[in-house]
């Protein structure tokens, strides 16, 4: 962990423990100081103790995942200002505090109302918001004010001290202010529920999951809030279930900000398993399903920039043909570009995922990646194929010259030496004939070493391209090739019929490769070579029953590997020490039309 915010987490740890300490001492100190037969059930005081503990846990949560600090600013707030009325007995013989303290006592209702606005998003949404904000801090500076100024010391709640700052003896002014900065946030309260639900109910799939418990949460402190500033107003006693009922609803909404923080967190994680789905660039229509899945929004739209028309179109390649943002309703557009700037996509989305940039910039480079790894793979898919092309166009211009140099020899150098071999011979015949038999016996060495010559020639021909293969195939190259191993080998070749050269030259050489290496390296006493043909592949198998071990490393190896590998085949190697070794090549045999 960086050490910055290892020190971040510890400051925070320790202000959300200060905190805490600070407003569990209010509530147990103002128990303790309330008379006994005027303090309220253990049971409600527990409760009223434990709000102030969820604020602050869940301001931990939000620090961590929230979309900015503000909300858990607020959040760690809330347990200083979540004063308890028996609390003003504590300080009821300090003149100078317990009317600020009494005239802040409900700023934890303010608080709470500006969380619920800041809610999903971390800041203020529109100007209504901010109104009403606006609206709120005024009336809780007002109340404040009246307090100090006007307030007399409550007598049902304290035995305090008179106000050092009274100015005026106006008890109906001050009820009026104190009444009214309770309806005023009833109503606010009411106003922001409403706004809530109406948007949740009549929001898609999208808003609600990312808005699903804040709007009940609120809506239930609103209705008991409402129920008890009547009961207030009318000098009446609140009844204990509305209290606390009042008080779970309470507690309830920064649980709700933290689940809707996290549900948003937990889309923007589901964004990176868009990414693994699409990461070898899916098709366009897969693009958008997956997409809407992954939003849960299934009025997703993606329309693809056609680079060649220079306009959007769907997947169909229908173009536009009309507004797709939808402006007076409630979808928004998020256009995707390139690095360099050039269009590739447009997604209409739920209006309501504008409010989670993290999330739609996720999108965005989900789409870009998914553009552009489907834009490499084709290009590497199209220089393997030129590639693959290149290397069997040289393995067959290779084989040819192979084929040509053959010829060359037998129709040249060969016909040249037999030819020579023939007159040396007439020669010899001729000087016997006429009685120079020291003449005869020189030609006659002549001729055996022009003979050891041709043979000598044929073997390069042979080994540079065997006539056998161009005139018989496989069936015949092969057991000839075999007989001069010096390896005993069972052939089974049964190929049907001619295969196309570049397939049989590649066969061909591959096996000889590979019994070399059994001659040279494998201290084998018998060899296989198997050639049959399955599912239009040849299929080549050589094995021994030698030391094994060998390496598909060594040049020998390496070069069957780049052989078969030239024309689109694959090469197995199975050599466990001790045990043999055993080769299997695949090669496609194209088909002729």
């Amino acid at each position: 962990m960086a050490p910055g915010r290892k020190g971040r987490i510890i400051k925070r740890s320790i202000t959300i423990a200060v905190v805490v300490a600070l407003s569990l001492t209010m509530e147990v100190t103002g128990f303790i100081a309330t008379p006994h037969g005027e303090r309220p059930e253990v049971s409600y005081t527990t409760l009223h103790a434990i709000v102030p503990l969820v604020f602050a846990a869940c301001a931990g949560v939000a620090w961590a995942i929230g979309p900015s600090r503000v909300p858990a600013r607020l959040m760690v707030l809330f347990p200083v200002l979540w004063i308890p009325l028996s609390f003003l007995r504590v300080i009821e013989d300090i003149a100078w505090l317990w009317p600020l303290v009494y005239g802040v006592h409900l700023w934890w209702g303010l608080l709470t109302g500006i969380l619920v606005l800041l809610y999903p998003r971390g800041g203020l949404g529109d100007r209504a918001d901010r109104v009403i904000a606006g609206i709120a801090v005024v009336a809780s500076i007002v109340f404040l004010l009246g307090t100090v100024l006007l307030a007399p010391p409550p007598e049902l709640l304290c035995d305090c001290a008179p106000n050092p700052y009274h100015v005026a003896d106006a008890p109906a002014v001050y009820a009026v202010i104190d009444i009214g900065y309770r309806l005023v946030g009833v109503l606010l309260a009411l106003v922001i529920a409403g706004r809530l639900l109406v948007r949740w109910v009549r929001g898609s799939v999208p808003a609600r999951t990312v808005a699903f418990l804040m709007p009940l949460a609120l809506f239930a402190w609103a209705t008991t809030l409402a129920a008890q500033a009547v009961t207030y107003a009318t000098s009446g006693t609140s009844d204990q279930v509305l209290a606390t009922v009042s008080l779970i609803a309470i507690a309830s909404i920064p649980v709700s900000f933290v689940a809707g923080i996290a549900h948003t967190r937990n889309m923007r994680a589901r964004v990176a398993d868009l990414m693994r789905i699409t990461r070898e660039g899916a098709d366009r229509g897969l693009w958008a399903e997956s997409l809407a899945r992954t939003l849960r929004d299934a009025s997703v739209r993606v329309y693809w920039w056609d680079e060649e028309r220079g306009r959007y179109a769907d997947a169909a390649g229908e173009p536009i043909a009309h507004d797709p943002a939808d402006r007076h309703g409630g979808h928004g557009l998020l256009p995707v570009a390139s690095p360099t700037g050039m269009p590739i996509a447009l997604i209409r989305h739920d209006r309501v995922l504008t409010d989670n940039m993290r999330l739609l910039d996720g999108v965005s480079s989900a789409l870009r990646l998914s553009v552009d790894n489907g834009r490499l793979r084709s290009e590497i898919e199209r220089t393997l194929e030129q590639v693959r092309q290149s290397r069997a166009r040289i393995v067959e211009a290779g084989d040819e010259a192979r084929r040509r140099i053959e010829r060359d020899l037998h129709d040249g150098a060969q016909q040249h030496l037999v030819s020579l071999g023939m007159r040396l011979r007439l020669a010899a015949n001729q000087a016997r004939d006429r009685g120079v038999e020291p003449l005869g016996v020189e030609l006659d060495g002549n001729i055996a070493m022009l003979n050891d010559a041709l043979k000598e020639l044929r073997e390069l021909a042979h080994g540079i391209h065997p006539s056998l293969l161009s005139s018989g195939g496989l069936a015949l190259a092969v057991p000839e090739l075999a007989g001069r191993c010096p390896v005993p080998v069972e052939i089974d070749v049964q190929a049907e019929g001619r295969l196309p050269e570049v397939v049989e030259s590649t066969a061909y050489f591959a096996v000889a490769e590979a019994l070399a290496n059994i001659a040279k390296h494998a201290q084998a006493t018998r060899a296989w070579v198997r050639a049959h043909l399955v599912d239009g592949e040849l299929e080549l198998v050589v094995r021994d029953n030698g030391v094994g071990g060998a390496s598909p490393e060594g040049s020998g190896m390496l070069g069957i590997a780049d052989r078969v590998d030239a024309v689109g085949g694959e090469i197995a190697i199975d050599s466990p020490p001790g045990a043999g070794t055993t080769i299997t090549i695949r090669i496609p045999v194209p088909t002729t039309g």
